[in-house]
């Protein structure tokens, strides 16, 4: 069932978004959804109040059966397997796009599947950052990549869009900016002259799928670090592992 509003599930803490300036100069200041869980300790009983800087992950996609299980729906099914591994519900329509509001650890989360179709999807995501005060740093894109093998992963923390049309439409909608994360899964290249759109919107082979599959697993667990620790040494481990992953010694 969908609701239009949904509460963050519980953390010990008390989390609230804190009011800072939008960096989307062209959407209009709205009202800050502000997320409250308060803890009192055992020895004092008093409130103790701590403030996390919200972050949005944005899986990319196409919505409905049709593009289920595609390459250039992968964005969606890491969004997926966050939501399942965090206890996430994706309950919420919001901006043109599914949500689930939550939290990774103590840090307030909100994870989005637009549903403008790929192409359009800077339409949802600039509306959420803006209402929500996400700033760009904590605007976590996640999609396809056919520069990289098909199950490689690679985390950075800014970027062009690559001609990627979901990126681009994201790009536009954040004033052209590019400062914000990027959470790459590799689909590989069209095999000889396939024309690109039909090899995107191909389901995996039964080899590939595993391959993806494995990659998501390990996927979560790099979106949980990035979110609890920011671009630390073990993001940078990270990529190196998995830039080498099918490298045999």
């Amino acid at each position: 069932m969908l609701y239009a509003v949904s509460s963050p599930k519980t953390c010990n803490c008390s989390i609230s978004y804190p009011r800072i300036q939008s960096p989307f100069s062209h959407q209009k200041r709205l009202a800050l959804t502000r997320l409250r869980v308060s803890a009192a300790s055992s020895a004092e009983r008093n409130e103790v109040k701590i403030e996390y800087t919200p972050w949005l992950i944005v899986g990319l996609g196409n919505p409905g059966n049709k593009y289920h299980g595609t390459r250039h729906n992968v964005g969606f099914e890491m969004i997926d397997r966050i939501s399942q591994a965090e206890g996430i519900l994706m309950n919420t329509i919001q901006s043109k796009a599914l949500l689930g509001i939550g939290s990774i650890g103590e840090v307030p989360v909100l994870l989005a599947k637009p549903q403008t179709y790929m192409n359009f999807s800077g339409e949802s995501v600039g509306p959420l950052a803006a209402y929500y005060q996400v700033p760009l740093r904590h605007i976590l894109l996640v999609y396809d990549e056919m520069s990289l093998p098909n199950g490689v992963l690679r985390v950075q923390p800014k970027g062009g869009h690559g001609h990627h049309n979901g990126v681009k439409s994201v790009m536009e909608h954040l004033d052209g900016r590019r400062e914000f994360p990027r959470f790459c899964i590799g689909v590989g290249n069209p095999p000889g002259t396939m024309d690109m759109k039909a090899y995107l919107l191909q389901k995996f082979s039964t080899l590939e799928r595993e391959q993806v599959d494995a990659a998501l697993e390990q996927g979560v667990e790099a979106a949980r670090t990035l979110v609890l620790e920011g671009f630390s040494s073990r993001i940078n481990r990270f990529n190196l592992g998995q830039k080498y992953k099918y490298h045999k010694v």
